[in-house]
């Protein structure tokens, strides 16, 4: 954590509360003087006291912290509310304490409360309001209500403090971006108004509010947030190379940097146990716990089922790659793939080029999708929309438009003159009736279709690309899109062949990967394009 300079005075009165809180749900209720470790007494003083030595206004208005699930942080959170109710000497304001779901908000209130009635002395200065969910000081009536996380949470309500618990919930609820600017609007009032946001890493892939608030947090702790941050990043992660270092977090030996209370609410042998009976179970076991217990971000795949290309993945990112033009003009051959299983699913569609001089093979990957489909897989709506503004999927409110942006890439594509006379599209022979109509009237003819079959037909596609990944001569724009799309895929064997299919049914989508697949079946057969056949021809039309 940054060294933050703070008002002496309005720090020391902050931890001599704090520290007197006992633990209302632990044997013997100790005080968090002797409870709580140093790492969030650290925050404390941070989010309510900082100050700016010269102008004395204060530097940190907002605070993320990223610490592993049982490290105590919603007990933490309920002590902190209440020193900064105590603190607090404005009347009748407004604090928050949210959590995403009615059984955490009700944990929090439980434990804010809990420290109130074991002490005599506190409950002479807080009044407990059960049936409200609110604890209000009673010499000035400023209020801390805790509320499960809705769209009307704010309405009305300018809070001057609102303390956010398990942030990365909030990137799988629709609109959470809004009632955080809603939030963040007590931050601009004279008044002012501060947010604190403390959560495990998500369970899935970062998405929606909390995607944007780790990565601006991690921005800020890197040095590239600017030239004054008013938020203040507190993250126990591994560093990203490490994360993708499997040998590395595995070994237990480097697991106590990122648990700052290892030792307090963690027992380490119990968590080893734990590891190695439940989180080793199968590759995606040890993707949740690893992502809970150690904040490894999921992002790509890894474990037995999944398949072996997304371990190399990342290393084949070039972000110039991710313009279709610039994978056009560096390319002396392409070919195309599409897929798409309904209105359900996601239309993907791949173009691979072999790269002039090289003959690396380069990937371009867009996908379309009908707009009902957020209100029906709202899970995973948050991401699809991150992938609508990273301009890698198009969010179509006609089905038909699904079927004409796949067919305008197409004659992109068809207008470079790059594709082969034959064995130029791979397309799955099912439900793509409209869609070859369309790329008919595009330009394309009989010769140039090829039906692709799908399930192990397509082996020979993801083992090649598997090694083309792995000895650098697969390079792909690296986007979002992709990422995710990758850590959805998992590998089922059958006989001799290996089958690309969906890690969970209905919400994780493949389809641009398997349209890869399409495209790299026609590519491995070692295409000429046609602008190379016109050239080769009008050479012999010369001699």
């Amino acid at each position: 954590m940054a060294d933050i300079p703070v008002n002496e005075q309005r720090a020391a009165k902050a931890l001599a509360f704090f520290n007197r809180l006992r633990l209302p749900d632990v044997p013997g209720n100790p005080a968090l003087s002797e409870a709580c470790g140093d790492w969030f007494r650290d925050i404390l003083v941070a989010f309510l006291a900082s100050e700016d030595p010269i102008t004395k206004q204060r530097l940190v208005w907002e605070l993320l912290c990223m610490v592993p699930k049982k490290n105590s942080k919603t007990t933490y959170v309920a002590a902190l509310g209440l020193t900064a109710l105590f603190m607090e000497e404005a009347p009748n304001r407004q604090m928050l304490l949210v959590a995403p779901s009615q059984n955490i908000s009700e944990r929090c209130f439980d434990q804010a409360q809990g420290m109130i009635r074991i002490d005599a002395r506190l409950n002479a200065i807080f009044k407990v309001q059960d049936h409200l969910k609110c604890i209000e000081r009673r010499k000035t009536g400023t209020q801390l209500n805790v509320k499960t996380f809705d769209t009307s949470i704010v309405t009305g309500e300018i809070p001057i403090l609102t303390i956010i618990d398990e942030l990365h919930e909030l990137g799988k609820k629709a609109k959470a971006s809004a009632v955080m600017q809603q939030i963040r609007g007590g931050g601009i009032t004279m008044q002012g108004g501060q947010v604190l946001m403390i959560t495990t890493q998500s369970d899935e892939q970062p998405a929606g509010i909390w995607k944007t608030e780790l990565k601006k947090a991690r921005d800020i702790r890197d040095g590239n947030g600017g030239s004054a941050p008013i938020l203040l990043p507190v993250l126990y992660e591994f560093p990203l190379a490490q994360q993708r270092d499997q040998d590395y977090w595995r070994d237990k030996r480097n697991w106590a940097p990122i648990l700052p209370n290892l030792g307090r609410s963690i027992d380490p042998e119990r968590l080893s146990a734990d590891y190695d009976n439940n989180g080793k179970v199968n590759a995606e076991a040890e993707k949740i716990w690893t992502s809970q217990h150690l904040n490894i971000e999921i992002g790509v795949g890894i474990g037995d089922d999944s398949w072996r290309g997304a371990d190399y993945w990342e290393q084949g990112a070039v972000n110039e790659l991710a313009d279709l033009d610039e994978l056009l003009r560096r390319s002396e051959v392409v070919t195309f793939g599409g897929d798409g299983g309904g209105l359900d699913d996601l239309l993907g569609a791949a173009v691979i080029g072999r790269e002039k001089g090289t003959r690396h093979w380069l990937c371009w990957n867009h996908a379309w999708v009908h707009k009902p489909v957020l209100a029906l897989r709202k899970e995973i709506a948050p991401a699809l929309q991150d992938f609508e503004a990273e301009n890698t999927l198009t969010i179509c409110d006609r089905p038909e438009d699904l079927i004409l942006g796949f067919g305008g890439v197409f004659r992109r594509v068809m207008a470079s003159g790059l594709l082969p006379a034959k064995d130029a599209v791979g397309l799955d022979p099912n439900n793509v009736a409209a869609i070859i109509e369309d790329l008919m009237a595009g330009g394309m003819t009989d010769d140039m279709l090829r039906r692709v079959r799908q399930g192990p037909a397509l082996s020979p596609a993801w083992w090649g690309i598997e090694f083309k990944l792995a000895d650098r001569t697969f390079f792909h724009g690296g986007t979002t899109l992709m990422n995710w799309v990758v850590s959805n895929a998992k590998v089922v064997r059958q006989g001799n062949g290996i089958m690309i299919t969906k890690q969970h049914a209905g919400s994780a989508k493949i389809d641009p990967l398997i349209a890869t697949g399409c495209a790299a079946i026609l590519m491995s057969w070692n295409p000429v394009s046609q602008n190379n056949i016109s050239s080769f021809l009008a050479s012999l039309a010369e001699e």
